[in-house]
């Protein structure tokens, strides 16, 4: 069996994955399997993965499912893994030559059941240059979310981690005619227990579309908000996370109910204090995110 599965959720990409398939073929280290899961899409994503499957040039599956979003091809890729380490390769993005190899080297030295996985570096696409810039102590560990307030690193990273923590959290919750379900979700809800090994090796090269999940992030707060309201419950009881950037989430959280006309967000909201202190910041996010979203 290999280390690792790097998985894929695409939706109409035929016109990048190739370039994902490509720099697969060039990994220096072949002990891993390439999942990608086919989100629904109306292109020829399905017959081009089909050929490569039968090219047997690396270790490859599909699985095609209906339409869901992001996150739900997140699900099904998770719960399809067994190997014993898991990495996401989105389909507009690509991995360097020796990424495979950077990791089996990292984990077998160091690596093992008191950590939650490897973060490494996401590199532009465009410049080939780190998003963010390196990690100024890579001898830390650390959890997730103290990059940026002890590392003082901001930007996207790519994390490797330990399949069965994922499994343990898969499903993550769906809600009808949600596709805007960020899967930090469940990486957020692994940091509080267990800490990271960190590298300064570029893991993956970052190519933002501007379909992408990253993008037209305020018309997602609108289509999706009981799925950001699970987020920012979630963001709510993480400890690591600052009161003030608390007293967003919880702002976010106001704006969400009001968005899906549910009072009950909030009636099972933790720590009803903060939404009760943040309504107000939360009722003009709500009023801002109608007003950018509203159809001209």
């Amino acid at each position: 069996m290999s280390l690792i599965t790097v998985y894929t959720s695409t939706y109409n990409r035929s016109n990048t994955l190739r370039r994902t398939y490509e720099s697969l073929l060039r990994q220096t280290c072949t002990d891993f399997e390439w999942l990608v899961v086919d989100d629904g899409s109306t292109d020829d994503t399905a017959e081009l993965v089909g050929k490569w499957i039968d090219e047997g040039r690396i270790s490859m599956r599909l699985i095609r499912k209906e339409n869901g979003g992001l996150h739900s091809g997140y699900n099904v890729a998770i719960a399809s893994i067994s190997t014993e380490l898991c990495m996401c390769c989105d389909s507009d993005d690509y991995l360097p030559a020796d990424a495979i190899s950077t990791i089996k080297s990292i984990w077998c030295t160091k690596g093992g059941n008191q950590y939650a996985g490897i973060i490494g570096l996401d590199f532009y696409a465009g410049t080939q240059k780190p998003i963010g810039g390196y990690f100024s102590d890579v001898s830390a560990l650390i959890h997730f979310l103290d990059l940026t307030p002890k590392l003082h690193h901001k930007g996207d990273v790519k994390m490797v981690h330990r399949t069965e923590l994922l499994r343990r959290l898969v499903p993550m919750p769906t809600f009808d005619h949600e596709k805007n379900f960020n899967p930090i979700y469940l990486f957020l809800r692994i940091d509080p227990k267990l800490k990271y090994i960190l590298t300064n090796e570029n893991l993956c090269f970052v190519d933002y579309q501007s379909t992408g999940m990253s993008a037209n992030i305020l018309r997602q707060f609108r289509n999706s908000p009981r799925s950001f309201a699970e987020l920012r419950r979630v963001r709510l009881l993480h400890p690591g996370i600052s009161s003030r950037r608390k007293f967003i989430d919880a702002a976010h959280l106001v704006s969400s109910a009001l968005i899906a006309r549910r009072v009950d967000i909030l009636k099972s909201a933790p720590q009803k204090w903060r939404w009760i202190f943040s309504m107000p910041l939360g009722i003009c996010f709500f009023i801002y995110i109608m007003y950018k979203t509203r159809i001209r």
